[in-house]
């Protein structure tokens, strides 16, 4: 199998799966190897799924400043990927171009794709779930973290799995995880971790883009430490998100650079 996911089966959009399915599937005995259904079903629970407690979240009230990121993030957030769009279309090349700078790209609509992780050869089908924040979200890791990226898109680091989760796709659903986590289409906060992350992205407004690559990183450590295949990918993306909002709300961190998984970036 290529290291770096082109081997990977399908995998449904995440915009798809929260339509459908809001119910986790933890049973092995109802999944088929290769079924992408059953891992659409399980990404989408990660990305939907309500902690206890929601029910009675609390309400922040937000500093001239922060007000201003966060409508400033929410723009970005709400921009949809346009394969028709020339400044997606370079970003999307540009993306091609930090991954994988010693082979050139056929074109944006290619088999070459699956390289990357993606379900076929034309990723403007998987953007969907994201939008376009997810592909700006890859290419700044690609760019600013590209020791870690080029880890983790080739599968360079631990004991790896027969059956590895496509890079890519993973990286949609991150991004998708971290604006639920964070409650960040909400007007203002309405929990301790989403108020927390708006002081640290009024300090720096690549915050969110920061983040996303400390998540991505610690999601692939959390899957090496539970030696997870492809199948336990729901259960790796549940774990990572409970790390993640744990060291946010640590009493001694003052920025992102303070977490305890930034450490697991390797530039």
């Amino acid at each position: 199998m290529d290291d770096r996911g082109g081997s990977f089966v399908a995998v449904r959009r995440i915009s798809q799966g929260l339509e459908r399915d809001t119910t986790c599937h933890s049973n092995s005995a109802e999944v088929v190897a290769g079924s992408a259904a059953w891992l659409g079903r399980g990404l989408s629970c990660v990305c939907a799924q309500r902690r206890e407690g929601d029910a009675s979240r609390l309400s922040f009230d937000l500093t001239p400043a922060q007000e201003e990121c966060l409508q400033r993030l929410q723009s970005r957030i709400d921009v949809a990927y346009d394969s028709s769009i020339p400044e997606h279309q370079e970003a999307l090349k540009a993306l091609w171009n930090a991954a994988f700078p010693e082979e050139e790209l056929c074109g944006l609509i290619s088999e070459q794709w699956k390289e990357m992780g993606w379900q076929g050869k034309d990723p403007s089908t998987d953007f969907r779930g994201g939008g376009f924040i997810s592909l700006e979200n890859l290419l700044y890791f690609a760019r600013n973290v590209p020791k870690s990226f080029q880890e983790l898109l080739r599968k360079q680091e631990g004991d790896r799995s027969v059956w590895e989760y496509p890079f890519a796709v993973a990286g949609v659903n991150i991004t998708f995880m971290l604006i639920q986590m964070l409650d960040l289409e909400a007007v203002k906060p309405r929990t301790m971790v989403g108020a927390t992350f708006l002081k640290f992205l009024a300090e720096n407004e690549s915050a969110f883009d920061l983040l996303y690559c400390i998540t991505f990183k610690l999601m692939d450590h959390q899957w090496l430490s539970m030696r997870a295949s492809y199948m336990d990918f729901n259960a790796v993306m549940k774990s990572t998100r409970r790390q993640l909002e744990r060291e946010l709300l640590l009493e001694d961190i003052s920025r992102l650079e303070d977490l305890p998984s930034y450490g697991l970036l390797a530039r």
